[in-house]
C-alpha cells in the first residue's frame, strides 16, 4: 500500500494538510498554538485515528457489536533529543455485547494496527481498553 498527502504554509501563517477531499488546519505560529492542533496532536491524533479504524476492523471480524468507540491519548515528549518518550491512551468500547473480548481486541490492535506499529518501535505505549455497558 502506499500513501500521500500535501501540505502547505504561508510564511508568518498556519498550515493546511490536504487528504483526500478533506482539509486539516494546523498551527504553525504561536498565535494559534490554543486553537489550532500543532504538529505533536495531529500525530496522536493519526495514532488514535489507527486505534479506532481496527475495533471497526475487528468488531467485523471478531463478530461483536458496538455502539460507540472513545479514545483519549496523552504523550510524555522529551527535550533532547525532542521526541515522544511515552504514549498513554485509554479506550472505552461502547457496547452491550457478551461476545466482546477486551484483551484479543487489544492483542489485535496492537499486533495489525499500521501506525501503531510504527510509534511502538521507537516509544512505549501503555493502553487501557474498557468495555461500557450502556
Amino acid at each position: 500500500m502506499h500513501y500521500s498527502i500535501k501540505a502547505s504554509s504561508i510564511s508568518k501563517n498556519d498550515a493546511i494538510l490536504s487528504i483526500k477531499q478533506s482539509e486539516i488546519k494546523f498551527g504553525t505560529t504561536p498565535e494559534t498554538a490554543d486553537f489550532l492542533p500543532n504538529p505533536a496532536e495531529l500525530f496522536l491524533s493519526s495514532f488514535a485515528a489507527c486505534v479506532l479504524k481496527n475495533v471497526e476492523r475487528f468488531s467485523d471480524l471478531m463478530n461483536f457489536e458496538y455502539a460507540k468507540a472513545e479514545i483519549t491519548v496523552s504523550a510524555t515528549r522529551l527535550e533532547k533529543p525532542p521526541r515522544m518518550d511515552e504514549i498513554n491512551y485509554e479506550l472505552l468500547i461502547y457496547s452491550q455485547d457478551t461476545s466482546l473480548n477486551l484483551e484479543l481486541l487489544k492483542k489485535n490492535i496492537e499486533k495489525f494496527g499500521t501506525i501503531y506499529n510504527t510509534v511502538q518501535a521507537t516509544c512505549t505505549i501503555v493502553g487501557e481498553l474498557k468495555k461500557v455497558e450502556r
